[in-house]
């Protein structure tokens, strides 16, 4: 089976302000997400499953429509107060406004993929190659079922130059096997220079440093996992509605006690994303510049 594409666009966009998963960026109107999606089809994949919340699926049913002119399009929601149980026994906690996280809203697409998929970030640009490499991936027919993939770019290429961003700093051995995903918030770059501040002291993060963007590679027997370990978090969590369940914890775990391993990728080109307003003017500048380079079309979409 093809692998297929997940995309998460459930998220607040709290710091930017607004929904930027549909804030166009390219001379036609065109969104980051419908670059992503440009890229993924031409690197193979023919599906895709967009993960929203109920109470935004409208702007994008309306912004995204015409897609599905060009591949096969399913949708799946992320509850904020799902039913949760634990051991078998229903949990009550406390309302929340926010999603559960991005490991939650990777379990809630599960009844709509039986296939490798990749996920990805709508609101980010991950590059040609990088999906050219996660469909390469989860192609391989010799590759088990729990050898999952993350895509790693150099830190230094995904800073904001606009205010403080986190990113989760990436472990791996001489094969390439992840061994651990470190989640730092509060990373800042001054100068070329890179670093974080923990309780004690500032941290310098040496350039070249391999950070996930949220670009992964899974199959379906992730699902169980995430399963299990949503239910423990959320038990121990039923009074914070703030916490969240986020898919480098999951995958720290998995690694840790060896029922998974994850290959980290690389790829040739630059990742953008956009956390503050002040971001979108400098990504599109960019995109133009690769469309004047011929790497994209003028209109992505005919």
């Amino acid at each position: 089976m093809k692998p297929i594409l997940l995309i998460l666009a459930a998220g607040m966009g709290s710091r930017y302000g607004g929904l930027k998963q549909i804030d166009p960026v390219g001379p036609s109107g065109e969104t980051l997400m419908e670059f992503g999606i440009f890229d993924a089809i031409r690197a193979g994949f023919e599906k895709a499953v967009f993960l929203f919340r109920d109470d935004i699926v409208q702007s994008f049913e309306n912004k995204y429509k015409d897609l599905q002119r060009f591949l096969e399009v399913t949708y799946a929601f992320q509850d904020i107060n799902p039913e949760i149980s634990y051991l078998g026994q229903p949990l009550n906690y406390a309302s929340r406004i926010k999603p559960w996280g991005t490991g939650h809203a990777i379990l809630s697409a599960a009844a709509e993929i039986q296939q490798p998929f990749a996920v990805i970030n709508a609101d980010d640009f991950y590059g040609p190659s990088a999906y050219q490499n996660m469909f390469s991936f989860l192609s391989d027919k010799e590759r088990i079922d729990t050898s999952y993939a993350i895509m790693g770019y150099p830190i230094e290429n995904t800073m904001s130059s606009f205010g403080q961003v986190s990113r989760a700093l990436l472990d791996f051995n001489d094969e390439g096997l992840l061994t651990q995903v470190v989640e730092r918030t509060g990373v800042s770059s001054e100068e070329g220079r890179i670093e974080y501040a923990t309780l004690d002291e500032s941290v310098v993060v040496a350039p070249g440093t391999l950070v996930s963007t949220n670009l992964w590679g899974f199959t379906p027997t992730i699902f169980p996992y995430l399963q299990r370990q949503f239910e423990a978090y959320a038990q121990t969590n039923l009074d914070n509605n703030k916490a969240e369940f986020f898919i480098p914890s999951a995958i720290n775990e998995l690694v840790k006690h060896q029922s998974a391993t994850v290959n980290v990728l690389s790829c040739e080109d630059d990742w953008m994303g956009i956390t503050y307003q002040q971001d979108k003017s400098a990504v599109a500048e960019k995109i133009q510049q690769m469309i004047k380079k011929g790497l994209y079309p003028t209109r992505l979409w005919p």
